[in-house]
């Protein structure tokens, strides 16, 4: 879903409030250089290969997915996916027990029009190159009507399939059955809210223990609880434009957020609770004192003086407008 203006204003918000990123992060920076990847809307760490992400385009690609070496922003494979439909909105990927890739083509940018959406299921190759992998198609309906979601989390011990739908005034934790069926429709339900975020990826840790959920401009850090999530504490993340994707990686260190664009970057913070997590300078912690506001933290006097730039700002841009 693009929208520009609002994307912009948020920008200029998150500027004033972004927490710089420790120089340790840029050990695992990248940038995904590959010209056919222009709208990475998912991202997944690799256990099988380290280093590699996979990630893919949100629509209008076909039935591909990528890896993308982090060392060097290069993709090393692509998958093309048989024995699924044409995709029609990709938002999610994940991988879970036994190395199998989980791709969610659950958008829905009609509001929740559409009458079901679909998860493709695919084992990682070994060997990573171009090839054709069949993959396994799986319907999806929600117990409580359609809606666009672009969060799917697959459990790393249970290998069951979760989904957080998108909503401005926040979403719900859907579960699905406890294996998916290739033969029926599976009915997803909701059993955790997920609110005060518009939620555009999400991610569980290697042991299962915990979960983010992000947003274009914020996260928030859940204990997984046996999936009746508790929230812990709210994120700060790295502004790299549109946020859309976020993965723990393979040792569960660290969060790696991503975003849409041509040449987007991918920036890691330490995960709260990890081993690399501090309270210090470049910590994404921030201090969760029940608010909502998409995760950006910040008093009123802040906020006013943030405001105020923004508003200054795009009333700049609305000038040089005029002026041309």
């Amino acid at each position: 879903m693009r929208r520009p203006f609002a994307i912009l204003a948020a920008a200029l918000l998150v500027g004033v409030f972004a927490v710089p990123a420790s120089a340790a992060d840029g050990d695992e920076d990248f940038t995904i250089k590959d010209p056919r990847i222009t709208e990475s809307s998912g991202l997944a760490a690799s256990r099988l290969h380290p280093g590699i992400y996979w990630t893919h385009n949100d629509s209008d690609d076909g039935p591909y997915i990528y890896a993308v070496d982090s060392r060097t922003g290069e993709t090393v494979a692509r998958l093309t996916l048989t024995g699924v439909g044409t995709p029609r909105d990709v938002e999610a990927i994940s991988v879970g027990p036994g190395n199998r890739i989980y791709v969610g083509d659950i958008g829905d940018n009609l509001g929740g029009s559409w009458p079901h959406v679909w998860i493709y299921e695919l084992p990682e190759p070994k060997t990573l190159r171009d090839q054709t992998i069949r993959a396994t198609q799986y319907v999806v309906k929600y117990s409580d009507g359609a809606r666009d979601a672009e969060s799917l989390v697959v459990h790393p011990k249970t290998g069951r399939v979760y989904i957080v739908d998108k909503n401005e005034q926040g979403g719900h934790l859907y579960e699905g059955p406890a294996e998916l069926s290739a033969s029926g429709t599976n009915v997803f339900r909701p059993v955790a809210a997920v609110p005060d975020l518009e939620a555009t990826d999400a991610t569980l840790s290697p042991d299962g223990e915990h979960l983010v959920v992000r947003s274009y401009f914020g996260a928030i850090a859940y204990d997984w609880n046996g999936g009746k999530i508790k929230r812990k504490q709210r994120l700060g993340v790295p502004f790299l434009g549109q946020g859309e994707s976020v993965t723990y990686t393979a040792d569960g260190t660290r969060l790696m957020y991503g975003a849409e664009g041509a040449d987007s970057s991918v920036e890691g913070q330490d995960a709260p609770g990890g081993s690399g997590s501090s309270s210090g300078t470049g910590s994404p912690a921030a201090r969760d004192d029940g608010a909502g506001g998409d995760g950006l933290g910040g008093n009123l006097k802040t906020g006013a003086i943030a405001v105020a730039v923004a508003c200054a700002a795009l009333l700049g841009l609305r000038g040089l407008r005029r002026r041309k």
